[in-house]
Order: structure tokens, then C-alpha cells, then sequence
């Protein structure tokens, strides 16, 4: 069995009287890239809030590594780096000079931020002013920043939103070594091809419950509508339900008497089974 790094046991949490988070429960595991999924308001930005210890519980637990998130706080603080969804660089100093302040705050060595430049590829405008940063440059030197102490948890909100596609793949391609060491990764995300690439597991949250927990592929298995439209030579529609055994007789009737025109199987991608999920439309 894995070690488990972050433990929630019916955690629950406020916001002035709103409940954002309704009695969760929830392990994440040494070694794994986490997807914690929801639409707006399900509760998701709260719960990375305890965990970073902006945001209180109201009751139950959060341990991570296995001290408490609220009695605990100066020994878990060191364990994790957080990117988080809107940056919050000094515009007025070099990408460079914003890691060395955040060195400076973990005893960590220059060599580490010219190391952290140069995996996010930032390299060459580390010595460039923040305020001529494009977005993309920006969310990458929030990624090197939270490196820059080497975590054994990374909590990330939208990683790689604002990335050009080359730039997307340069953050899986760290979060997925940063996990191969050993590491935890926790990420939100709206982007369902993300999850499908890279999350080794997934929570979907809605209304502040969690109501799904499996791996992308297994949640994709269990929900996928196993149906086939048809098209008849007669120009006649149908949606045949492979299910049912009367259908699927249907539809073997229609193929031997070389009937059907054209026919083809849905594809319930991961996106429709967020949405049966919770039953939201995803913005």
C-alpha cells in the first residue's frame, strides 16, 4: 500500500454561512498525480485553501504528511510549493530576482533558481523585467518558484491555463518526473484532456460533496453510453442501444438485409462524463 501523504476525514469548511465544503473524505498517495475536479463553487479552491492554510476548517481533519494543517502549520509549510490561479510576481524586478527573494525565504542556494529557470525554459529571460512577461512566461515562473525549495507536494490551480501547447507540455513533462521522484501533485483544472493525460487519479466535487473517485479511464468506463446512431438506406434514423438485447437484434437484423447506410458509436469522452457527474454545464 502506498504511503498516504494527504489525509481528509469529514473535513468541513465555510464561508460565512455557506458550506463550500460538505464532509470530505479523501487520501492522496506518495507517487501520484492527483485531478481535483468540480465546476465553480463546488468547493475545490476551498479545499486547496486548507491544505495552503488560507482557509480554516470548520471541523474534521486535514493532516498532510501526517501533521494537522491547523495545529501544525510551521511544520507542513515547508513540504509544499503552490501555484497559484492568478500570479503575484514583483513586476518590477527580473524573473531571476523573484526566485532569489523566494531563495532567500527557504535557505535555498542561486544555483536552484538558475536550475528553476532553466526547466521551465525561462532561462534566457530570466534577467528581462516581469512587467514584459507574456501570460504563459508568467505562469511558468510561478511553476519555478514553487520549485524552488523541491517540494515533496505540489498544489497547483489551473497549471497550465494560458500555455501554448509547447509550454503545456513542458509542465506535465515536470509534474510527471516530480511524482516518478517520489513527489504529490495536486492540480484543478477545467481542461478534460489534461486529466486524461496525466492525473493517475480523479475526484469530482460538486456542491461541496465529493461525488466521483476512480481513474480517469475507469470513470470514463463506467459512464460511457453504449449506443450506435444508424442511418437506413430509407433515410430512416435510429439510436440503437448496444444494452439492449432487443436493440442490438434490431441492428443485427438491419446489417444482414444490408440495410443500414451508415452507422457509428458514441464517443463519451471525459468532458460528458464531468457533466453527468454533476449535472452542471462546465464554463
Amino acid at each position: 500500500m502506498s504511503e498516504v501523504v494527504i489525509r481528509l476525514t469529514e473535513m468541513r469548511a465555510y464561508y460565512g454561512k455557506f458550506l463550500a465544503v460538505d464532509g470530505l473524505n479523501l487520501e492522496l498517495y506518495r507517487g501520484e498525480l492527483f485531478g481535483l475536479l468540480g465546476p465553480n463553487g463546488a468547493g475545490k479552491s476551498t479545499t486547496v485553501k486548507c491544505l495552503i492554510g488560507q482557509h480554516a476548517p470548520a471541523s474534521g481533519q486535514a493532516t498532510v504528511c501526517g501533521y494537522d494543517v491547523t495545529r501544525d502549520w510551521q511544520k507542513i509549510k515547508p513540504s509544499f510549493g503552490y501555484v497559484p490561479d492568478r500570479e503575484n510576481h514583483f513586476d518590477e524586478f527580473t524573473g531571476r530576482k523573484n526566485l532569489e527573494i523566494f531563495a532567500g525565504l527557504y535557505n535555498v542556494p542561486r544555483e536552484r533558481v538558475n536550475e528553476c529557470l532553466k526547466v521551465v525554459e525561462l532561462e534566457e529571460a530570466g534577467d528581462v523585467l516581469v512587467r514584459g512577461y507574456s501570460m504563459g512566461m508568467r505562469k511558468k515562473l510561478l511553476l519555478a518558484r514553487a520549485l524552488l525549495h523541491k517540494p515533496q507536494i505540489l498544489y497547483l490551480d489551473e497549471p497550465t491555463a494560458n500555455l501554448d501547447i509547447h509550454s503545456a507540455a513542458i509542465v506535465h513533462r515536470l509534474l510527471r518526473q516530480h511524482v516518478k521522484e517520489g513527489g504529490t501533485v495536486l492540480l484543478t483544472t477545467h481542461n478534460m484532456q489534461e486529466v486524461e493525460q496525466i492525473c493517475d487519479r480523479v475526484a469530482i466535487m460538486c456542491k461541496g460533496k465529493l461525488v466521483a473517485l476512480d481513474t480517469p479511464l475507469a470513470l470514463r468506463s463506467q459512464h460511457t453510453e453504449r449506443k450506435v446512431d444508424v442511418i437506413l438506406k430509407s433515410n430512416e434514423r435510429l439510436v440503437l442501444d448496444l444494452k439492449n438485447d432487443e436493440h442490438r437484434q434490431r441492428l443485427a437484423e438491419h446489417m444482414r438485409l444490408a440495410e443500414v447506410e451508415s452507422m457509428h458509436t458514441r464517443e463519451f469522452d471525459f468532458h460528458t462524463t464531468f457533466l453527468k457527474l454533476t449535472g452542471t454545464v462546465f464554463d
